[in-house]
């Protein structure tokens, strides 16, 4: 919701234009923001043009097709804003493609501004992390990529070949573009404002996962098919929106199951995840005898980072260490935290000289990092890396290789920290003097701590779409 205006009266409500918290962007996001909404509304009064009573009529039907599924699903759709922290797919595309192949400029506004006003209404409304000046936005930015479609319509003759009925192979390619025109603005628009606000750990992530730009570009295949029974046999559209809503319901179940294999902290693999995808690699590369590398990855000293500089700190420092590790591994190796300051990296196809050279890449990024508290203190961070390779240094499990990296890594923390030791170097002490931090408080050498934990572990995620 908007935020009042300081030292204003409380009643004013927030939903005033004036009282948004819109204003208080920075510069950049703010003019951005003013010149997607500029833009919607020039496209309108340029390409707007006399709507016939039956365009009017036909999305009268499309909104209420609309109104009735969002009904059904805004429970659903309250649940799947609340768990992701970036814009995702809303599933209301189906019915502005829709609506932009068949209707003309007028009736497909309306349109877009039935739905979004109902939807905010059922779920925006509650949200106090989305303001009201998101939702215009949104209007904004599904106007735009409506009128892109709407113009390949028009120029193909589509829309006429749709309301009379009489389709060809032409028309297939016309409808292809038509929905490219829709994603590709749509998708730009998003990528931008996210590419000015967020903190993202790549900046390819502003385009979204391909889970949900397929979901995206599945729906609005979905609404040529609706556009066309709204065509040809408008009482059938009604039906449409039965597997809608069991679409909505198969993606809340994905991101459930998503979230369950994910560290909410820092995104990445959860224990049990990393193992599950760890023991499967190992499998693949036993049978095709190719070399898997595990590293094992503690924060120097975390607990007085969160003594000294409170938890928030420390949180901070677990989502930075997250980037690095990200930033630095290959997209397909799996990272997983397993809690506290301790990470896990599994690198299929790595052998050990190369896996030693990541993870000093990693420990020398991580001791780079500038980190600061609240009040301007650097955090000084230091991090301990042991690393195990299959076949050359660690036995053929998971287990194994995680204890000879565990091992390596106590020989690391006993030999003064901040460095990278790889499994199979000189042993070292067991003696070593008492440390007074409970992070440091680990078994012997030789005993993982993973041996009591959980036989599993995830990958990375992220939940950014298409849709603000």
């Amino acid at each position: 919701m908007g935020r009042l205006v300081d030292g204003g009266d409380s009643t004013r409500p927030s939903w005033l234009p004036w009282t948004w918290s819109l204003w208080h962007l920075p510069t950049r996001p703010l003019i951005y923001v003013l010149g997607i909404e500029t833009a919607a509304l020039a496209a309108v009064l340029l390409l707007a043009s006399p709507t016939p009573a039956s365009s009017w009529a036909t999305a009268g039907l499309l909104v209420a097709c609309a109104a009735l599924h969002l009904h059904a699903s805004h429970a659903i759709e309250r649940i799947r804003r609340d768990r992701s922290h970036l814009p995702h797919v809303d599933l209301c595309s189906v019915w502005t493609i829709s609506g932009a192949l068949v209707l003309p400029t007028l009736a497909e506004v309306a349109l877009i501004l039935a739905i979004y006003a109902h939807r905010w209404l059922l779920v925006g409304r509650f949200d106090q992390q989305r303001p009201p000046y998101r939702a215009a936005f949104t209007v904004a930015m599904m106007t735009l990529a409506a009128l892109a479609a709407s113009t390949v319509t028009t120029s193909t003759g589509l829309r006429d070949h749709l309301l009379a009925a009489t389709l060809g192979w032409a028309d297939v390619a016309a409808l292809v573009a038509a929905i490219a025109g829709h994603w590709l603005v749509n998708s730009a628009i998003v990528a931008g404002i996210l590419l000015l606000t967020a903190d993202l750990t790549r900046r390819r992530d502003a385009l979204g996962s391909t889970a949900d730009n397929l979901l995206e570009v599945a729906q609005l295949v979905l609404g040529g098919f609706v556009a066309f029974a709204a065509a040809a046999w408008p009482e059938v559209t009604l039906l449409m929106v039965v597997p809608l809503h069991l679409v909505h319901q198969s993606v809340l179940l994905h991101q459930y199951k998503l979230a369950a294999r994910t560290d909410s902290r820092t995104g990445l693999l959860n224990a049990v995840a990393w193992q599950d995808t760890a023991h499967a690699a190992l499998q693949h590369a036993r049978h095709g005898r190719t070399p898997v590398s595990v590293m094992l990855l503690d924060l120097d000293f975390f607990k007085r980072i969160n003594d000294t500089h409170g938890h928030q700190v420390g949180d901070d420092v677990l989502t930075r260490v997250a980037t690095v590790l990200t930033d630095t591994v290959r997209r397909d190796d799996a990272i997983g935290r397993y809690g506290g300051e301790e990470f896990a990296v599994l690198q299929p196809g790595v052998g050990p000289a190369d896996a030693a050279g990541i993870a000093e890449r990693i420990r020398a990024g991580i001791a780079d990092l500038d980190i600061r508290d609240d009040h301007g203190h650097p955090v000084r961070l230091t991090a301990t890396i042991g690393v195990a390779t299959w076949p050359d240094t660690a036995e053929p499990t998971i287990e194994g290789m995680l204890r000879s990296a565990d091992a390596a890594l106590y020989a690391g923390k006993h030999a003064g920290r901040n460095q990278v030791r790889a499994a199979g170097t000189p042993a070292w002490s067991a003696t070593r003097e008492p440390s007074t931090n409970d992070d440091e408080r680990r078994p012997p050498h030789g005993i993982s701590p993973f041996d009591k934990r959980p036989a599993s572990t995830p990958r990375r995620s992220r939940s950014a779409g298409p849709h603000t």
